[in-house]
């Protein structure tokens, strides 16, 4: 429509887009679900360095076969309305994308039936079928999901200020901090300290109505 702000609204993924922890999902099939609840825990009330916090997760799932993908992706619940979110934000001319510390093995097909714009992910190390126990490439941290927020408005020639990050852990602040608007959902206290805007019911179709949008 003539004259209608267009948004690029970009979501984290674990505890946002979907309502679970990969990392653990991976973990309890591993065996040290305990020990990464601990390090997750901590990694999202900005405790510890995300980049650290993930190899240390990771290294717990060597030896894990990659056919454990297949299960896990079927254990994953979307968080409810997400699909009206990339209805109303798309309609309206807009985009919609997720960057993840999690993983574009669980990930990919998700963001593929969700018809998402963009979506980014870290990849998991695997040799002879089984995960060697680190990450492939670049770890997507606080300043990744940055870097690809503004990659992203650029590509979608859509300024910064009709940016909308969402998300819920403190690797989600600096992306926040350069988005016209910043989204706390269900939040962690870190994001709930400088969120410009919280939603404590999980329900994303509730980011509409900020944006001036309908489903």
């Amino acid at each position: 429509m003539p004259g209608m702000t267009r948004f690029l609204v970009v979501l984290d993924v674990d505890s946002t887009l979907i309502e679970d922890e990969v990392i653990e999902l991976l973990a309890e099939e591993a065996g040290s679900l305990e020990e990464v609840e601990r390090i997750t825990f901590q990694a999202m009330n900005g405790e510890l360095d995300f980049e650290e916090s993930l190899r240390a997760r990771v290294a717990t799932l060597r030896g894990l076969s990659t056919d454990i993908f297949d299960k896990v992706r079927s254990r994953v619940t979307v968080t409810r309305g997400v699909p009206e979110l990339i209805a109303g934000v798309r309609s309206a001319g807009g985009r919609v994308g997720v960057v993840s510390g999690g993983f574009h093995e669980v990930l990919d097909p998700i963001a593929k039936e969700l018809g998402l714009d963009y979506w980014r992910a870290n990849r998991l190390a695997v040799d002879g079928g089984v995960l060697t126990g680190e990450v492939d490439g670049p770890v997507i941290d606080a300043e990744a999901k940055a870097s690809t927020l503004r990659e992203w408005a650029d590509d979608a020639s859509i300024p910064l200020r009709s940016a909308v990050a969402v998300g819920d852990g403190a690797n989600d602040l600096t992306m926040m901090a350069i988005a016209g608007l910043a989204v706390g959902f269900d939040a962690k206290a870190p994001v709930r300290d400088v969120a410009g805007v919280l939603i404590d019911e999980r329900d994303l179709s509730q980011v509409l109505p900020l944006l001036g949008l309908r489903g």
